[in-house]
């Protein structure tokens, strides 16, 4: 692991490096990017800072210097060898007084570069009781705010699931902790529209443009005549879902193999500084 913060490469990425008084640390009031690396190369960068500052303007943070972030991930990735990895981008209100109110200060932002296991070819999904706020202030942002989620995937866990599905609060599927998903019924493959409060994922995008497939909102139900399902995030890529919940699916069926063939062949295009 490198670690970067504040434009300085910490000699102990492991060591005290943020303030306690961190608004990122005591609220959560942070946004962040995960960013896969392939033999060295930040996948889909351009993508991913542009989503960064979307969050940032969601939040009300000021702009990101997108200078200072690419100097950090030269730092972190500068002499590593990482022929599969991630960066952790963080940006968060910096210091502040106790309390939900910023401080004046500016802002801390934090580049952290590890190597990563691949997923493995199948997984298992559960859906748990509590659903996604389509309407809330931070629908569709990536925030740090991932308490939520943390509980979520302990539930999907404990039923030996790598992943938590949330409904909306009208009964819609929406999507995973840390993935979207995709379903195919009746030939077609679907996924739900941002609308849903789902974030818009840079593999969904791609997925939907390199591939095809329909955005359409559906009730959580439709999953039952779904005859294949898959998930797609930075670190898992397109994987293909073997159980939902007690019911069995095809893993990988054909329009997932067929995805997966895509995204092999069209991701060389987006590897780079």
């Amino acid at each position: 692991m490198r670690a970067w913060i504040n434009g300085s490469l910490l000699d102990d990425p492991t060591a005290p490096a943020v303030s306690v008084t961190d608004h990122g640390l005591t609220v959560g009031d942070g946004v962040f990017e995960a960013v896969k690396v392939v033999d060295g190369l930040p996948f889909g960068l351009d993508l991913h800072l542009a989503r960064l500052q979307r969050s940032a303007q969601a939040l009300g943070l000021p702009a990101v210097d997108e200078g200072d972030v690419r100097r950090g991930i030269e730092a972190v990735l500068g002499g590593a060898e990482l022929p599969l990895g991630r960066l952790r981008i963080t940006v968060t209100g910096g210091p502040a007084p106790m309390g939900s109110g910023r401080g004046d200060g500016p802002t801390t932002l934090v580049v952290v570069a590890d190597a990563m296991q691949p997923w493995p070819a199948t997984t298992r999904v559960a859906t748990v009781p509590w659903p996604r706020n389509e309407r809330g202030a931070l629908a569709g942002v990536k925030t740090t705010s991932y308490a939520e989620n943390v509980v979520a995937l302990a539930h999907a866990k404990a039923q030996g699931a790598t992943e938590a599905i949330f409904a909306t609060t009208t009964g819609n599927l929406c999507e995973g902790t840390g993935s979207n998903v995709f379903y195919v019924v009746d030939g077609e493959l679907r996924t739900p529209t941002l609308a849903s409060g789902c974030l818009a994922g840079v593999t969904r995008g791609l997925i939907l443009e390199w591939y095809g497939g329909r955005e359409v909102d559906e009730p959580i139900s439709v999953v039952e005549r779904a005859t294949e399902v898959f998930l797609a995030s930075t670190t898992r890529d397109v994987q293909a879902v073997s159980h939902w919940d007690g019911r069995e699916l095809p893993a990988p069926g054909p329009v997932t193999l067929e995805a997966q063939e895509t995204w092999a062949k069209r991701e060389p295009e987006l590897l780079g500084l």
